[in-house]
């Protein structure tokens, strides 16, 4: 998939000088307005990452984004748990706030000329309708479940977990489990006995971002 701006053909002479003298003194988010104005909005190409607490959502997506950056391909990495993170649960009195939120970041991020994006957060795969529409228009999505036994979330989550709220997570990752695994649809990884690398990269490379080898 092209990336923000390469995928513009390159203006002849004139009309580079026209752009030139027209953005002189204007910040760069003016010029990439200008540009946006002048060759129309780039889509946004989204991966949304799923799965159990202890799946390796965040280790994943930390190791993709590695992967990106050696390639140099523009991205960002926006983690769903942190956009309504509050008491009382915003998400019990029915407030959209996870969804407003990333809204209003992506905003920012395209604004830039960010036009990649990896997405966490343990049920996202069953809300890409609602997610795809807080990032606007032509949007282009996939969908990743990460999956993990029982044992090896458990694990996982006790090494992570250093305060009193072990047992809840492994509970609560259970659950998630089932509902993920009768409701999901998306590609699906299983992330037991492999190494962080390989799964980033077979995520990339199912969802197009990453050639083929």
């Amino acid at each position: 998939m092209a990336e923000h701006l390469a995928q513009f053909e390159e203006p002849d002479a004139e009309e580079d000088a026209i752009v030139v003298e027209s953005v002189a003194g204007l910040t760069g988010e003016d010029v990439l307005r200008a540009i946006g104005a002048r060759t129309g909005p780039a889509g946004t190409d989204l991966i949304v990452i799923g799965g159990r607490s202890g799946s390796g959502k965040t280790s994943v997506a930390a190791e993709a984004s590695r992967i990106l950056a050696e390639a140099g391909i523009r991205h960002a990495v926006i983690e769903g748990d942190n956009l309504d993170r509050a008491f009382p649960e915003p998400w019990r009195d029915g407030i959209d706030l996870a969804e407003r939120n990333l809204a209003a970041m992506w905003r920012n991020y395209r604004a830039v000329g960010y036009t990649r994006l990896i997405f966490t957060n343990t049920v996202s795969v069953l809300q890409l309708p609602t997610l795809t529409e807080s990032l606007g228009t032509n949007v282009r999505s996939f969908g990743v479940l990460l999956t993990a036994s029982d044992e090896t979330a458990a694990d996982r989550l006790a090494c992570r977990e250093i305060g009193t709220g072990l047992d809840e997570h492994i509970a609560r990752s259970s659950a998630a489990a089932a509902l993920l695994d009768s409701a999901s649809s998306a590609y699906r990884i299983a992330t037991d006995h492999r190494s962080v690398h390989d799964i980033a990269g077979e995520v990339l490379r199912a969802s197009g971002w990453q050639a083929k080898s």
